[in-house]
């Protein structure tokens, strides 16, 4: 019987769709209005906030924020914990809700469909890591779900679930079944994700023996999902 030992971390690489290559470009007229929470300073609290996305553009949605997440990560920028942050933030980047807006391209998603979005919101599109599927190595650099410079839109910095709202490619939006739960997805978008990468990676099947390192918001995911797969699971 095969025993696999499996770590589960906090920003482990995440999986992200394929996506078709097309022209992406944006409108900048008809800005999003949007409200959130958001931190002024690494010592106040979460504050209400109103601010603007980008215009949906012609490959873009516009989703009605219903569940966000909260990971650590989140705190830890929240706070400049891992470096200085540029406030005010807006964090969330486990985020489920309900298509509001197509731009006239968009085939993946139609307005009243479910829809996730994770860590990463875009790419360059251009280099061959993005070309490859592999948009989390992308020579530009990804662009992330908050506090990060939007160089598809004036380097503008993003702003994250906590809030409304939020416009996004549709090759970046996950599209969730309409019969889910949506209380339960939000944290699958990061927490969920990081573990399952592992436990796919690693081919773990039925009568398999794991161990899980540590029992968080991560680790309680992977047991979950391994006990669901018939697996014996230790935690340690």
């Amino acid at each position: 019987m095969k025993k696999i030992f499996l770590t589960t971390i906090l920003l482990s690489l995440m999986l992200v769709p394929a996506m078709a290559q097309h022209n992406h470009a944006h409108s900048y007229e008809g800005r999003v209005h949007a409200k959130g929470m958001a931190m002024f300073s690494k010592d106040g609290g979460f504050q209400p906030y109103e601010f603007t996305r980008h215009a949906v553009g012609d490959n873009d949605i516009l989703i009605e924020i219903l569940y966000a997440g909260i990971c650590h990560s989140d705190i830890h920028s929240a706070k400049s914990e891992w470096g200085e942050t540029v406030y005010p933030i807006v964090p969330g980047h486990e985020i489920v809700g309900r298509v509001v807006q197509t731009g006239e391209n968009v085939s993946k998603f139609k307005v009243g469909d479910h829809a996730g979005i994770g860590c990463i919101i875009n790419s360059c599109w251009q280099c061959e890591y993005c070309k490859a599927g592999m948009e989390q190595f992308c020579k530009r650099g990804m662009i992330v779900s908050f506090a990060s410079p939007d160089y598809l839109h004036d380097n503008e910095l993003t702003n994250g679930g906590f809030s409304n709202n939020y416009v996004i490619s549709e090759d970046y939006a996950l599209k969730i079944p309409q019969n889910t739960d949506l209380k339960r997805v939000a944290s699958l978008l990061c927490a969920g994700i990081n573990v399952w990468a592992p436990i796919h990676f690693s081919q773990v099947k039925r009568g398999d023996t794991v161990g899980v390192a540590g029992f968080g918001g991560l680790g309680h995911m992977a047991v979950k999902y391994m006990v669901q797969m018939g697996a014996k699971v230790t935690v340690f």
